[in-house]
């Protein structure tokens, strides 16, 4: 991963610096909260519901074992004891003292760690594929281009004040497992037909109010043009976006309104008038980025109690088969980690559990862990051997749940249980949701299902690529879910069909219940997926299981 050099310790620790001074004239009165505000959200500091909340990027979704530690740490001397892992790959932090915020920040720092743009209207924290560096499928590991990204965007003048927030991901497979088309701007790493390995650039994309999937802008960007393409695209947005609604400041509207077509002869104009002026230099960097994301040395070691475990433990090969990946090296998985135990809060993490994961993975896991995008955290490189030790020190600390892809492992946003936007809840939801399929002993035989859940129209719960999305709105002061359908976050990235009237809070659960066993009625074998059920039949028979009465009105 990506080491600090003298200039990153430098910057991080003269931003902390400042940012104590302007804390210490707000709590002084030298400051109003306006004034504040600008501020503290250039350092990640919200200011929710209940109290202030920190937001730190964990860039790309990397850690080691120390900096997972350090999280731990700052969670039980400044917080409640647990931690946040987000939709975006960053961490939070609920319930910090605004007095002891640069405390987190110098902490953070010490394992070369911020919270630099995880707010604000700037170019947010950049991430990718959570398997990167492990994936079989990858091209290459995309975790360098998305580090020289981070560097290029981190404080860059021109890009710190825009019209709304700038969300960056990048991937190099064919299966997108970032949301990529989901995002302001997205790069994939891709071969054209000689063999040469160069970029595919989607912007357009984004989820909230008006949702929109990513339209490619171009189709194969060779490697040298990036950043100048990528600051080409910026600064037409920062042009020509809009700044007299919020609602319709984000760079898809931009894109909706002049056509792709304009955005992108005017891209291509800026582009060859700024392109000259890199000089190769960032190709250079990028070279020697990639020096610090190197293959693990790969163990060479027998899988004899690895087979004899799976063979002889129900228990631990329900874990292997749901929670593992394959690995680009046969002896090697890809293990994910379910933060969704059944009834406890999605994304949430204690400290005992961080350290446990930390250990986990400086013993066992090339000292890399790993934050999804779906709240889960990820050891990349594990050997098979090992297996069957990390299942038991999980369990230990309810780490162990078997349902990564089931319909327990829930997206959800933190809702209206903290967040000053939420108009609904949305935690209570899922762990109800999570919590009666538990009980019906149904989960593996309903496969593959992705419900996601979001407490307001922003969707920071993702439900617009929810095979089931919940939106949890406000009805005239009464909690009103909508149910959308058919939506995938994957490479063929479908905003979902909202199924109809919503439905009360005490109403949703028994829907999705409802909705979920009447699939397996309708479903052609057991190995159709909810989401290809629904692709073949369309939404009418599902909505008439949502909404028997409309078909029992409809007889009558």
């Amino acid at each position: 991963m990506y080491k600090y050099n003298d200039f990153d310790e430098a910057f991080i620790r003269a931003r902390t610096a400042q940012f104590r001074k302007q804390v210490e004239r707000r709590v002084a009165g030298n400051l109003t909260e306006d004034e504040f505000k600008p501020l503290r959200l250039m350092n990640g500091l919200y200011l929710q519901l209940h109290a202030y909340m920190l937001r730190v990027a964990i860039p790309y979704g990397t850690l080691n074992s120390a900096q997972m530690r350090q999280l731990a740490f700052i969670a039980e001397k400044w917080d409640k004891g647990y931690g946040h892992f987000t939709t975006r790959q960053n961490i939070q932090y609920n319930w910090p003292k605004l007095t002891d915020v640069p405390d987190m920040l110098d902490a953070l720092a010490d394992v070369e760690m911020h919270a630099n743009q995880t707010s604000g209207n700037t170019i947010r924290n950049v991430t990718s594929d959570h398997f990167a560096g492990a994936a079989q499928d990858e091209i290459e590991d995309p975790r360098a281009v998305a580090e020289l990204l981070r560097q290029w965007s981190t404080d860059h003048p021109e890009f710190q004040f825009l019209g709304r927030k700038f969300k960056i991901a990048v991937g190099a497979s064919d299966h997108d497992r970032a949301v990529l088309k989901a995002h302001d701007l997205a790069v994939r790493i891709v071969k054209n037909d000689a063999g040469e390995t160069g970029y595919e650039i989607i912007v357009g994309g984004g989820l909230g109010r008006t949702p929109m999937i990513g339209k490619v802008l171009h189709d194969f960007l060779p490697r040298e043009g990036l950043l100048p393409y990528v600051e080409s695209v910026l600064t037409v947005y920062n042009t020509l976006g809009r700044r007299d609604n919020k609602y319709k400041a984000r760079i898809k509207i931009t894109v909706h309104e002049n056509g792709i077509d304009e955005i992108r002869a005017l891209v291509e104009e800026q582009f060859a008038l700024i392109r000259p002026t890199f000089s190769g230099y960032d190709q250079e960097f990028l070279e020697e980025i990639r020096t610090h994301f190197p293959a693990p040395s790969y163990l060479n070691a027998p899988l004899a109690g690895y087979e004899t475990a799976y063979e002889n433990d129900p228990v631990f090969r329900s874990w292997v088969d749901t929670n593992l990946t394959a690995h680009k090296n046969e002896n090697y998985a890809i293990v994910t980690i379910s933060i969704k135990k059944h009834g406890e809060t999605p994304g949430d993490a204690t400290s005992e559990q961080m350290r446990v994961m930390a250990d986990l993975a400086e013993e066992f896991g090339h000292d890399e862990l790993r934050i999804s995008h779906e709240q889960n955290v990820i050891l990349p490189h594990v050997h098979k051997s090992h297996l069957p030790m990390i299942h038991a020190r999980l369990h230990q600390v309810g780490l162990a749940t078997a349902n990564i892809g089931l319909v327990s492992d829930i997206i959800a946003c933190p809702g209206m249980d903290y967040c000053a936007l939420a108009t609904a809840r949305s935690i209570p939801v899922a762990q109800q949701i999570a919590t009666r399929f538990d009980e019906l002993k149904l989960e593996h035989d309903i496969g593959a299902l992705k419900i996601k859940i979001s407490g307001c129209i922003n969707a920071c719960g993702h439900h617009h690529v929810g095979h089931i999305g919940i939106l949890g709105l406000d009805r005239a002061g009464v909690e009103n879910y909508q149910i959308t359908l058919g939506g995938d976050g994957s490479e063929d990235a479908t905003i979902g069909e909202r199924a109809g009237p919503g439905f009360a809070y005490d109403e949703i659960v028994p829907a999705i219940e409802r909705l979920v066993l009447g699939y397996l009625d309708l479903r052609s074998s057991a190995d159709e997926t909810f989401l290809a059920a629904y692709r073949r039949l369309g939404a009418a028979p599902f909505k008439s299981i949502l909404y028997p009465e409309a078909k029992t009105r409809n007889a009558a």
